[in-house]
């Protein structure tokens, strides 16, 4: 292709015939690029001394694209058929439900069987099963962290943590126990919790889903007063690995609150005790939030009339006070709305001073 011969179609337009412009041989027109033949060398063609140097490419013709484009549009769909029927033939597993739970909670009244005894907090205490407890968050023991299947030793470290911060925030905090603040305790929840944890403070209700007394501890501050702000406490937590994104932390603990009459300082004081079984559920945002989701929480307190309405506060019978129904209120089995049924139980003797 380096001779001097003219283009097929002859000169091209606008250059000057004749062999004098010395770059007649190295330009060419559109015509002469088109009819050009295109060859190429193949690896056994080069090999060989004697075989032909060159091999022709196959011409493309215009036929051929929708030969390849059919073909193509074949194979997507046999891929897709294909696909569909390893998925239909594979069980499917829905994405775990990240959203928290509602608090179930449950509160059960200890009716005394007499009158409750009264006398000065550290004497009661002296007299009492809780003598050997320890005072407030010393009393909320930590258990070795060990990491599990799917989280670390620290992230466990994290969940005990927020746990026991709970722990302490909503039964041992004199704000939350006087009724001044619930705030501490708020903070402390997952948001998707918020809004019931808001409703059971401001409009309480024994409906298992609402009561106050199921996320926290506190007393009518116009009826009770702390005698005494070291809280009593024993108990135990324990952490396990729910599913391969939750852990869950269980915690069973006992407060002892040394409490009088409101306004009376002079008062003799008496004991109330509150047993706390609650279930923390923690996915990894809440590990790095430092927030729980309370899942269940099942509470035990007396001396306490079973007549008493303790989903707003507790009603602790004082000392000197007996109660005055043994047998819980009313339940209606035909009412339509939701009512459960009131708990109620005999506080054991053993149990007071």
């Amino acid at each position: 292709m380096a001779g001097s011969g003219d283009p097929p179609e002859g000169t091209p337009e606008g250059l000057p015939g004749g062999g004098e412009d010395e770059y007649r041989s190295v330009v060419f027109d559109e015509s002469f690029v088109r009819a050009a033949r295109l060859q190429e060398f193949s690896a056994q063609e080069r090999m060989g001394e004697h075989a032909q140097a060159v091999r022709r490419r196959p011409a493309w013709h215009p036929r051929a694209g929708p030969r390849h484009g059919s073909l193509a549009l074949v194979l997507v769909i046999a891929f897709a058929l294909a696909a569909a029927i390893y998925a239909g033939a594979r069980p499917y597993h829905p994405p775990p439900d990240q959203r928290a739970e509602p608090l179930r909670a449950t509160i059960v009244s200890l009716a005394p069987q007499g009158v409750v005894p009264g006398g000065e907090p550290a004497r009661l205490f002296a007299r009492s099963p809780a003598d050997q407890f320890r005072s407030g968050a010393a009393g909320i023991a930590m258990p070795p962290a060990r990491s599990t299947a799917h989280f670390s030793e620290n992230q466990v470290v994290a969940a005990l943590d927020t746990a026991k911060d709970y722990l302490v925030r909503s039964a041992l905090d004199p704000d939350v126990l006087t009724g001044d603040a619930v705030r501490p305790v708020r903070l402390l929840l997952d948001p998707e919790q918020l809004e019931q944890f808001d409703r059971s403070v401001t409009s309480p209700a024994d409906d298992g889903r609402h009561a106050a007394t199921g996320w926290l501890v506190r007393f009518d501050p116009r009826k009770v007063a702390l005698a005494d702000t070291a809280v009593r406490v024993r108990g135990t937590l324990r952490v396990d690995e729910a599913v391969p994104d939750v852990l869950e932390v269980t915690a069973d603990h006992t407060f002892v609150y040394a409490v009088r009459p409101a306004g009376t300082e002079r008062a003799e004081s008496s004991l109330f005790t509150v047993r706390r079984q609650m279930l923390f559920r923690f996915d990894r945002d809440d590990l790095r939030m430092h927030r729980a989701e309370l899942v269940s929480s099942h509470v035990v307190a007396g001396p306490q009339s079973c007549s008493a309405e303790s989903a707003g506060a507790m009603r602790p019978l004082l000392a000197g006070q007996r109660a005055t129904q043994q047998s819980p209120r009313a339940t209606d089995p035909y009412a339509t709305e939701r009512v459960p049924a009131a708990l109620c139980g005999t506080l054991s003797p053993r149990a007071q001073p």
